[in-house]
Order: structure tokens, then C-alpha cells, then sequence
């Protein structure tokens, strides 16, 4: 799939706050592949941990489940939220046509370091073939990717081919939560709010099969929970 090619659709640009920025808890941790780094609640109660050093490092064994379904498709598949390229960048280097998407401009610059191929967007911005993607990966939490599963899930069906899948990580306990959250870093920085989501599968189920997919199975490897989704054909 070419880097150039186009539709003729366009979407607003939605990049969530407090992820981008130079200066952000989220940027620093991707140029320098450390943490620790929170998602604090707006009101101050939970902490919820990122795995820097986990997505700056080659795929672990969860992480090589998504890759290896992705690869036994074959087809051009677009990593949403890529992160450092950990994904993305296995992919290619076996042969399979990928593109990531981050709005973090550090995370993008670690991911063609690499030698990923990637670009600096919003999943809502206008990407490369939409419509004709063969396979889609939110890893990592991405599901609360704007706060609004709903609507992230109804965009990414629009980003697949009919018959196109989305391999999807979900959280390991059922729960199905709209948060407000800010960035903390070690050192207790507080990036701006900005809003999420937290879904498990059962709610998951509910919301792709709202936006029209066909869940069509799932899997768990040491600890993570995978669901597979199906954009059927018309």
C-alpha cells in the first residue's frame, strides 16, 4: 500500500491533548525509552501505569501474538497509536507491507529510526488508504484512544477493507470507563487534561458490534486480553 495514496473523505482533526507536545511527560519518554510515567485521574485517586520500557523494547511474547496473526493475513496493516514502532517496525522487517500513526512527534522519530515507516497524525486525520487496510492493531490501551470508543471504532471500520481485521488489545478485567486524565511523570509533572477510555471485552464486544464489526474470537497470552473483530463484507 502506498504512503501516497488518498480518499477523497476528510475528518476533522482531533489530536488529544497532552500527547504531542515537545515538552510532555509522553514525548520525553519516547526519546529516551524510560519511565515511569502515569494516566493520574482528574480526581487524583488512581494512577494507571504505562509500560515505557516495555513499548521501546523489541515485541515481547504478547506482543508477537499480534504480530504473528497479522503476518499469516498478509495484508497491508496500519498500527494505531504506534508508539516507538515496536509493532510496525517487526512487521516490516518481515516483509509485510505497515504504517504506523502517532500524534507524538518523538514517537514517530523513534519509530523511523528503527527503520518503521510512520506518520505524525491523529487516527481521525486523513490517512493513506482508507478503506483498503487489511489489518488494524490498537495495542497498548489505544482502545481509550479520544475518550470515545464509539467513535474510534467507527473510524477504524471506515479505515478497513471489507473483510479487514482488527486485532485489538483490551483490558484483562471487565470494566467500561470514560475517564478525564493527565500525564505524570517520576518526577510528579502533570501534563494538561485530556480524555480517555477503559474497556474490557464484554463492553468492547458491545461497542465494535455497534460499529460493525463481527467479533470473531479472542486470546490471552501472560496476562493481556486480545480481542479479533471482522469488518464484514457488504
Amino acid at each position: 500500500m502506498s504512503a501516497s495514496s488518498s480518499t477523497s473523505a476528510t475528518y476533522p482533526s482531533t489530536p488529544v491533548l497532552g500527547w504531542g507536545r515537545t515538552d510532555d511527560p509522553f514525548a520525553t519518554a519516547m526519546r529516551t525509552g524510560r519511565g515511569p510515567l502515569w494516566l493520574r485521574t482528574e480526581d487524583g485517586r488512581e494512577r494507571i501505569p504505562l509500560h515505557v520500557e516495555r513499548w521501546c523494547a523489541e515485541p515481547d511474547r504478547a506482543d508477537s501474538t499480534m504480530v504473528d496473526r497479522a503476518l499469516r493475513r498478509g495484508l497491508p496493516t496500519l498500527d494505531i497509536g504506534c508508539g516507538p514502532g515496536r509493532l510496525v517496525t517487526a512487521l516490516q522487517r518481515r516483509g509485510l507491507p505497515a504504517l504506523g500513526v502517532d500524534v507524538t512527534p518523538a514517537a514517530v522519530t523513534r519509530t523511523v529510526g528503527l527503520g518503521g515507516s510512520a506518520l505524525c497524525r491523529s487516527v481521525f486525520d486523513r490517512l493513506p488508504g482508507e478503506g483498503r487496510w487489511g489489518t488494524g492493531l490498537l495495542a497498548d490501551g489505544n482502545l481509550g484512544i479520544g475518550g470515545d470508543p464509539s467513535a474510534l471504532l467507527g473510524r477504524v471500520a471506515g479505515l478497513l477493507a471489507p473483510g479487514g481485521r482488527l486485532l485489538v488489545e483490551v483490558e484483562p478485567v471487565e470494566v467500561d470507563e470514560r475517564l478525564t486524565v493527565r500525564l505524570e511523570d517520576g518526577a510528579g509533572r502533570l501534563g494538561p487534561t485530556f480524555p480517555w477510555a477503559r474497556l474490557g471485552t464484554a463492553a468492547t464486544v458491545r461497542i465494535a458490534e455497534a460499529a460493525g464489526f463481527t467479533p470473531t474470537g479472542g486470546w490471552h497470552t501472560d496476562g493481556r486480553v486480545f480481542l479479533d473483530l471482522l469488518v464484514p463484507h457488504a
